[in-house]
């Protein structure tokens, strides 16, 4: 345990220590090479133009890219408030994530419902997996946006559509996954229950469901992954609200500094969702 403890300690440290070069490296490459750019042999009308494109052009120049500075006054505009509401096309980042959120929840929760009893049944029964197999291997590999354009034409609401792409994704690594942990059960487990006469409710819920958790999970977590990865890529394509609207939007706008921060915000956010469901997952294990 104090090995174990040692080793996390001297990870936190390395991670600590490389962020702190990454953050190094970007103060360095953002650096003004100047005092100032100066406006000298700039028109009236190209320094509105400059303006209006984003840039200042009696600032110093630094590359282009924002500076630490620049992204610490923004992600502090952001944290600061991040519940207000100005309109359709300004929300706050909170507004922003529960709208993704809710989506990813609702047709992850949608998933589970189908994924995980279809999983248990196929894979209770050898004639069922090989009969849905190719459907599975056929299904499995399509990008879930590729079922975008289908799902706006048939349901004709962008919002319902992004969700069933969340679904669409989510079923498959959970089917799989959960199909593949009830066939591995021990079979020295089921024969034990088959000699205790257990019915076979009882049979799913108390041997093989603790037996398949630790596999479902990882099908639940593998599924979270992708969801929240898709619905970014979703909701660029139908508007409207979230945290992928948000970057398309910021970025619309040329605001460079806030589609970093809807970068960071993502990876956030998926990193802590990832490691909710890792949590899970060893809860459910059974160490030997």
């Amino acid at each position: 345990m104090t090995a174990a403890k040692n080793l996390n300690l001297r990870a936190g440290l390395l991670s600590v220590l490389i962020f702190l070069t990454l953050l190094g490296i970007w103060y360095i490459a953002t650096a003004p090479s100047g005092a100032s750019s100066g406006t000298a042999g700039m028109t009236v009308e190209q320094i509105e133009y400059a303006k209006m494109m984003g840039k200042d052009p009696g600032a110093p120049k630094s590359g282009g890219f924002p500076t630490l500075g620049a992204m610490g006054s923004t992600v502090w505009g952001h944290l600061s408030n991040p519940f207000y509401d100005n309109g359709p096309n300004d929300k706050g980042i909170a507004i922003q994530l529960a709208h993704s959120l809710g989506r990813v929840a609702l047709g992850f929760g949608l998933a589970c419902l189908v994924a995980i009893p279809l999983g248990f049944i196929i894979g209770m029964s050898p004639l069922l997996r090989r009969a849905f197999d190719p459907f599975i291997q056929v299904l499995k590999p399509i990008s879930p946006l590729a079922w975008m354009p289908l799902a706006l034409y048939t349901i004709k609401d962008s919002s319902i559509s992004g969700i069933f792409v969340i679904f669409i994704c989510s079923v498959w690594p959970m089917l799989v996954n959960t199909a593949f942990g009830v066939a591995s059960v021990k079979r020295d487990w089921l024969n034990v229950s088959a000699t205790l006469e257990v019915n076979p409710l009882r049979k799913a819920f108390l041997v093989i469901l603790p037996a398949a958790a630790p596999t479902i999970l990882t099908g639940m977590r593998i599924s979270m992954g992708i969801a929240w990865l898709v619905i970014v890529a979703a909701e660029m394509l139908v508007g409207g609200t979230g945290i992928g609207y948000f970057v398309w939007n910021e970025w619309n706008n040329l605001s460079l500094t806030n589609v970093i921060f809807a970068i960071l915000v993502i990876g956030v956010v998926g990193m802590l969702l990832d490691l909710a469901f890792g949590q899970l997952q060893k809860v459910v294990t059974y160490v030997e």
